[in-house]
């Protein structure tokens, strides 16, 4: 099994600043991001597509060579940050299914896609499952036209049931799940238990360890578990690595840190090294 890295890992110096982070010094292009990723020595990268200069072929085509001269694997991801909203915004519909193509542009076989976000967790969840069930059954369409697998993340919007109702529900082998190790333990949802569930149909993982972040966070807050380097949380990756082993997963493990716990606010580059560090661990472990 291979390792990588999630852009948004770098989303501060993407021009993202949280509020209680400092804006960095200098910011970082995507040929930056794999620049970067190369010195970690990893096998594969998502790419979130907020954070392109630009979605025209010719810039992608440079990406692409630069993917394939370093030997990545790679995610074409779309979705910050809130997705389809749900299925209520119809520009938002149409943008995800033009970027299907440029999966393609870039190497990419799977394409990581949100239906919604934490924003409308509280709004009826049938209600919003079935109207992106509609919108995903079109845009799986094109998806198989083109080669290119769709995985939904759990978003810190949807539990491990009712994102398996809405891969079962497209019903195409070319839809499946970004599993986000970290985000159902957001609403208290057994990552382990989710694994079980999603495993066979997961295309591409985000690989979060989270800790109790009590002095900035109340426990309504998405970021009450902020994000530590793997190997030093409270999520059992290895288990959920495990797990996904025997269910012949065939990507790779994408570490992505969002909101960074306050023990390492401003330290993405050590907390990054040390996760792929703790990402190589959890594979060379795997039962």
């Amino acid at each position: 099994m291979k390792v990588g890295i999630d852009s948004y890992c770098y989303h501060r110096f993407f021009g993202e600043v949280y509020p209680d982070q400092d804006k960095p010094e200098k910011l970082m292009t995507m040929k930056d991001f794999l620049t970067r990723a190369k010195e970690l020595k990893v096998d594969g990268v998502s790419l979130e597509t907020c954070f392109l200069e630009s979605t025209e072929k010719p810039y992608l085509e440079e990406l692409n060579a630069m993917l394939n001269e370093y030997g990545f694997d790679r995610v074409w991801a779309w979705g910050h940050p809130d997705g389809l909203e749900r299925g209520l915004n119809p520009e938002a519909f149409k943008e995800m299914k033009s970027l299907i193509p440029h999966a393609k542009t870039i190497g990419a076989t799977v394409m990581r896609v949100t239906g919604s976000s934490l924003m409308f967790r509280h709004e009826n969840h049938k209600e919003q499952i079935d109207r992106l069930m509609v919108q995903f059954k079109e845009a799986v369409k094109i998806a198989e036209e083109y080669g290119v697998k769709m995985a939904v993340e759990n978003h810190i919007d949807y539990t491990a049931d009712e994102i398996l109702t809405l891969v079962e529900g497209v019903g195409s082998p070319n839809f499946g799940v970004n599993f986000d190790t970290g985000n159902f333990l957001r609403l208290l949802d057994d990552p382990v238990r989710g694994m079980e569930l999603l495993a066979k149909y997961t295309f591409a993982v985000h690989l979060k360890d989270l800790a109790v972040n009590p002095k900035e966070a109340k426990p309504s807050d998405w970021f009450f578990f902020s994000g530590v380097p793997v190997g030093h949380g409270l999520i059992d990756n290895q288990t959920l690595v495990n797990i996904l082993a025997k269910a012949n997963f065939e990507g790779f493990l994408a570490v992505e840190i969002d909101h960074p716990h306050y023990d390492w606010r401003g330290r993405e580059e050590e907390a990054i090294a040390l996760s792929v560090e703790g990402m190589k661990n959890l594979v060379a472990n795997i039962k």
